[in-house]
């Protein structure tokens, strides 16, 4: 568990200037970093500008109240992952369910104890503590995963893939992407995104987390690239591993056809010599050999 407190920077948000200096002494007391804010607003601003490892907030406040705030919180960049304890002075039941509804990870009634605020904290920076190692072992992978919104805004990403969402120019992509979240695909169903150059990016649809979060994979693939893997890796001819590569793609073969600028003829004519040379005896198995190749 975790001991040594100084390396976290905790958000403390709450309207009464008392209680602010209170939470605030305690922190300080066992070496965490403190920043404080007054009101959601000013706990917004915050937040975008330096990334706390945890946020207590209050659930009473002017303007916005911390639910609200915990809300708006949740849709930063960045911030999903960060864990908020509410502090509070309503113990009812409506409200604590509330409070957890909107991401809150724990709830203190106050007058909050100072040894059980701490102990709780530990727990849950230690908890977020393993989220983020595992969020960068998917990023030394490879591998690019988002959670978005029915509008496709982006809730939550991994530091490699923000990159690659400002590469593939995603605020370009969110329309047709939220159109086809609309239409309910199923597991691993693609959603295809040109780049510049015969690269393009996939969207592969990993799972729908309730009734507004989508889980999607990123996938980078080019043609050329791929179609050149799949010849040296299965002993094919130039045009047989195009249009096996595009098959992998989820393509049919009259969409193949258009795309090569060849005919659906010979399109088949390709695929009755690359069955045999991968030992399979159709488009689906073939795929897989394929698609297991690329990675």
């Amino acid at each position: 568990m975790t001991s040594d407190l100084s390396q976290y920077t905790v958000l403390v948000v709450d309207d009464s200037a008392d209680s602010l200096s209170l939470i605030s002494d305690v922190l300080e007391d066992v070496g965490i970093n403190t920043l404080v804010a007054l009101d959601g607003k000013q706990a917004l601003s915050i937040a975008k500008n330096i990334r706390p490892d945890l946020i207590l907030l209050d659930a009473i406040m002017p303007n916005m109240n911390g639910f609200e705030t915990c809300s708006q919180l949740k849709l930063l960049a960045g911030l999903t992952s960060v864990p908020v304890m509410f502090m509070t002075g309503l113990s009812d039941t409506q409200s604590i369910v509330k409070g957890l509804s909107v991401g809150g990870v724990d709830y203190l009634t106050k007058p909050v104890n100072p040894d059980e605020l701490i102990a709780r904290m530990k727990v849950h920076l230690n908890n977020a503590a393993f989220t983020d190692n595992a969020y960068q072992v998917l990023d030394s992978l490879g591998q690019f995963f988002i959670i978005v919104t029915e509008q496709a805004d982006v809730l939550w990403a991994t530091p490699d893939t923000h990159a690659l969402l400002a590469r593939i120019k995603w605020a370009t992509h969110q329309e047709k992407t939220s159109y086809w979240l609309s239409q309910n695909p199923d597991v691993n169903s693609r959603l295809v995104l040109p780049l510049e150059g015969d690269e393009f990016a996939e969207l592969r649809f990993v799972e729908k987390r309730d009734q507004a979060k989508f889980s999607l994979r990123i996938v980078l693939n080019s043609p050329t690239v791929g179609a050149e893997t799949l010849q040296s890796r299965l002993n094919l001819t130039k045009r047989e591993s195009e249009v096996l590569f595009w098959l992998a793609n989820g393509k049919s073969n009259k969409e193949i056809a258009e795309i090569l600028a060849m005919s659906v003829r010979t399109v088949n004519k390709h695929l009755e010599q690359v069955f045999p040379k991968l030992g399979v005896e159709n488009r689906t198995a073939a795929a897989g050999v394929a698609i297991r190749l690329l990675g």
